[in-house]
């Protein structure tokens, strides 16, 4: 049977994601958002790509406007990106309310017609996300995953292949904790074609990669004037997808809920895990030098207080 994957959310995120996920013949995607007409237009459109690409996925396009997700029954995979951008005058706890709102109307209406689906959550602040639709589905915690570390990871491999002027192919960087400013890039378990990068760079080098890192999608949002990032996140997300559908036991850094793995309990960190057809199918632990452990412990803090806010 042909797997399938629906994304919520039409915007550039959520239609990148489906467009890429469709033209790689990955599943068969239904795209959903509530305005109506678009979804169902880009689904035409991509559709009619196929020929071209030679892919023999399906693409559909429905709006869910009046809470009807019925398209979306039996899905393997539920990529969730709906969801509001912060604006001027909009407090955190404005964005947190207002996109918890938005989460949980989605996950409500998915979760029932896709019991068996895992979700993948894109919605930001993502860990918060991440643990909102974990909460309200039910689901077993291996089949909530949020997508963050692949995201962060690539900006930080970007910087590194960029200041040392190599293939971006023999960088493989490290990144944990939640995604936001306190995101904890890991330079001593990145490499460079198996070199650990302090051997490669200095210290003053690796910190200002790391700051960039961390503030890698304000920096795009800053360039683009209205919008953010969406070739890179959407990237990360099929990553995910190809890794869960192909059962590739794929290590990758993605947010999941911990229950004493790295000193962390009930709540939603960016770690290493394994995915697979089950989800996340192991939690790597590594050992963490105590000043790495300090940042990760102060990044799961913060997305704890956030938990806080909304009382899951």
């Amino acid at each position: 049977m042909r797997k399938k994957v629906t994304v919520v959310g039409g915007g550039f995120v959520g239609s990148t994601t489906a467009q890429r996920i469709h033209d790689a013949g990955l599943a068969d995607v239904v795209l959903t958002d509530i305005l109506e007409g678009v979804p169902a237009g880009k689904a035409l459109d991509m559709a009619e790509s196929a020929p071209i690409l030679g892919s023999d996925a399906a693409a559909a396009g429905i709006s869910t406007a009046a809470g009807d997700y019925g398209e979306t029954a039996n899905s393997d995979i539920v990529v969730i990106t709906a969801g509001f951008p912060r604006k001027p005058g909009m407090s955190r706890d404005d964005l947190l309310r207002a996109n918890y709102d938005v989460v949980k109307g989605v996950v409500q209406g998915v979760a029932k017609l896709s019991p068996n689906a895992i979700l993948i959550m894109v919605t930001n602040p993502l860990d918060v996300m991440a643990q909102t639709a974990f909460k309200l589905s039910g689901f077993p915690k291996q089949r909530v995953i949020g997508m963050a570390g692949v995201l962060d990871s690539a900006r930080m491999s970007t910087f590194v292949a960029r200041e040392l002027g190599v293939s971006v192919e023999n960088v493989q960087s490290f990144v944990l904790g939640g995604h936001g400013d306190d995101m904890v890039p890991l330079a001593r378990y990145s490499t460079v074609a198996g070199i650990p990068l302090p051997d490669l760079l200095p210290r003053e080098k690796i910190d200002a990669i790391v700051s960039r890192t961390r503030k890698g999608g304000a920096e795009i949002v800053n360039l683009l004037k209205t919008g953010s990032a969406y070739y890179a996140p959407s990237a990360a997300v099929v990553e995910m997808v190809a890794a869960i559908l192909k059962d590739k036991k794929k290590i990758l850094p993605c947010a999941a809920y911990l229950e004493g793995e790295y000193g962390i309990r009930g709540l939603f960190v960016g770690v290493p895990v394994k995915l697979g057809a089950r989800g996340v199918e192991q939690v790597i632990e590594i050992k963490l030098a105590p000043e790495e452990k300090a940042a990760l412990d102060k990044s799961a803090a913060s997305v704890r207080e956030l938990v806080n806010v909304l009382g899951l």
